[in-house]
């Protein structure tokens, strides 16, 4: 049976997302219009509004394509490709933070995250999107730790995903709570501290 409707357009949904990045980091969320984002693209707002019926779904959307352009490196040296791809998130994030501000001024507030898990919580279907997004990118993440204990680099109990967790929740815990810096210094120790607790145990 022929599908009703014309099929979606991958090329406006590009001008759309492109748009939309560049109106989220040069006005911030506060200042992000959807409309703007309509007439930069160059589509009708109906034509937007029918893939994203919110600011909120469009900028879930827009960060979901800033995780895809991520690479995970795998070298096989998992601890160094950790901090490679944990360095990559913290200057998403950092980017995310400046996103709306003229001045060069250090600011602890977190900007852009914060906007969205507020909404996260405010709207479950933005929620499950949320959710959704990063349970996809992180498979890949954590394909990576598990080949590594397969390979007997990581003690045969380390889960996978509870490492992983000390890694980007201590990241997501200094942009949202601290407001530390969050740099490759930073990146270093977290995954140096993490990996060491899971290293196979070595007869004395």
């Amino acid at each position: 049976m022929a599908q009703r409707g014309r099929p979606r357009d991958a090329e406006a949904d590009e001008r759309i997302l492109r748009a939309a990045l560049e109106q989220l980091m040069e006005y911030g969320y506060a200042g992000f219009v959807v409309d703007k984002v309509a007439e930069q693209a160059g589509v009708a707002k109906t034509t937007l509004y029918r893939r994203w019926p919110t600011k909120d779904h469009l900028a879930v959307a827009v960060i979901a394509r800033m995780q895809d352009d991520v690479a995970v490196p795998d070298t096989g040296d998992v601890c160094a490709d950790l901090i490679d791809y944990v360095e990559e998130i913290a200057l998403g994030l950092n980017r995310m933070r400046r996103a709306g501000r003229q001045d060069e001024a250090d600011d602890p507030s977190a900007g852009v995250v914060a906007e969205l898990v507020a909404a996260a919580a405010r709207h479950p279907d933005i929620g499950a999107l949320v959710r959704a997004v990063f349970a996809r990118r992180n498979q890949v993440v954590l394909g990576l730790i598990d080949r590594a204990r397969q390979r007997g680099t990581f003690h045969p109990a380390t889960d996978p995903g509870v490492l992983f967790d000390q890694l980007a929740g201590a990241l997501y815990y200094r942009l949202l709570i601290t407001g530390q810096p969050i740099d490759r210094s930073y990146a270093e120790r977290l995954v140096t501290g993490a990996v060491n607790g899971a290293l196979p145990l070595r007869e004395s």
